[in-house]
């Protein structure tokens, strides 16, 4: 495929949303399968056993799909526009992240990514696959290969030209289209992404365990969180925004493009969380990616929240769940009423 057509097709891509493309060979990414071994070896993705399953497949992009020739990468901005740190001293209520405080992103990225292939498709025939971080797809090695940016030394990636507020798709693709050169790391001697981490979940720069990073611990991990970590997660209940938000090359972020960003959750009360039913939640967070983790283990969260809040206050939010079904619950009620009678 000529240039000719990469250029059509970037300025489509851009027409559909996304802010940059970049595209690589399958095979462009030798370092990740070692990586990824190592860093299930050493036992650092906790309970995502779903990470060990499939390893040859998500270790390269070759053996997911030998036919093809190209990997198309897409990035498509979030950008909050507020801190996402103020929340984290307003202790009565709840920091959520900012990639769920709209609709969910695999929806939304998805039905662009197939909108493009579609148009792909209709002006070569040639065949594709759309990935949205649900396959055994290792999307920023993949990025980075494909010159969209680089994995920072908080393992996320980040480009000069948009910080590291974006979600990631994939196309892969039969066509042999022209291959951009990768990206290089620019985070020089910076080390504040890893500074601020409250778990010190960066055993060393550009590497993470996931066992003590507060949005695994808050999304993935089941059944109660080790004491000394949950004294730390303040008043994170789902996921954490930490290392991206100090991260100095956001100040070249870009706007989010599409309104399904825009705050729908926003920083609710810990004390009307804490109310919330199976029915309830449901209904609450429809269409948002919170809803994946249940109710239950949300409300864990909630309630180690409300332990570390210091407010009194809201004690009177604890009882009900002391003879909750799940045990988890029971635990952190229990927990979190313990901590606030020493506050």
């Amino acid at each position: 495929m000529t240039s000719v057509f990469k250029d059509l097709l970037i300025a489509r891509a851009k027409l559909e949303g996304f802010s940059k493309l970049g595209i690589c060979a399958p095979d462009s990414t030798p370092k990740a399968a070692p990586r990824l071994k190592a860093f299930l070896d050493d036992g650092r993705h906790g309970q995502m056993a779903w990470m060990d399953e499939r390893v040859a497949w998500r270790g390269s992009a070759q053996a997911l799909w030998p036919e093809a020739r190209s990997v198309i990468m897409l990035a498509e901005p979030y950008t909050p526009n507020y801190n996402p740190l103020d929340v984290l001293k307003n202790r009565d209520l709840a920091a959520i992240s900012a990639y769920a405080q709209g609709r969910d992103y695999h929806d939304l990225v998805k039905r662009r990514l197939k909108r493009l292939g579609g148009w792909i498709v209709g002006q070569t025939a040639a065949e594709i696959k759309v990935f949205v971080d649900t396959a055994p797809v290792m999307e920023k090695p993949l990025a980075e290969a494909a010159g969209l940016g680089w994995q920072g030394k908080h393992t996320n990636l980040l480009a000069r030209d948009l910080g590291n507020w974006f979600f990631l798709g994939a196309i892969f693709t039969t066509l042999d289209l022209p291959k951009d050169p990768p990206e290089v790391s620019h985070c020089g001697s910076c080390t504040a992404c890893l500074d601020i981490c409250p778990t010190h979940a960066f055993p060393a720069p550009y590497q993470l365990d996931a066992r003590r990073c507060i949005s695994y611990l808050t999304i993935e991990h089941r059944g109660p969180i080790a004491i000394e970590l949950r004294e730390k997660m303040g008043n994170r209940i789902y996921g954490c925004d930490d290392c991206l938000a100090v991260c100095p090359w956001n100040k070249y972020a870009q706007s989010a493009h599409d309104i399904g960003y825009d705050v729908r959750v926003g920083a609710p009360p810990l004390r009307e969380l804490a109310l919330l039913d199976d029915v309830a939640f449901r209904s609450r967070f429809s269409g948002s990616p919170i809803k994946r983790i249940g109710r239950d283990r949300f409300l864990r969260n909630v309630l180690y929240a409300i332990g570390n809040s210091g407010e009194k206050n809201l004690q009177s939010a604890l009882p009900a769940h002391f003879k909750d079904p799940d045990p988890t619950i029971v635990d952190a009620a229990r927990w979190a009423m313990g901590r606030l009678d020493k506050a």
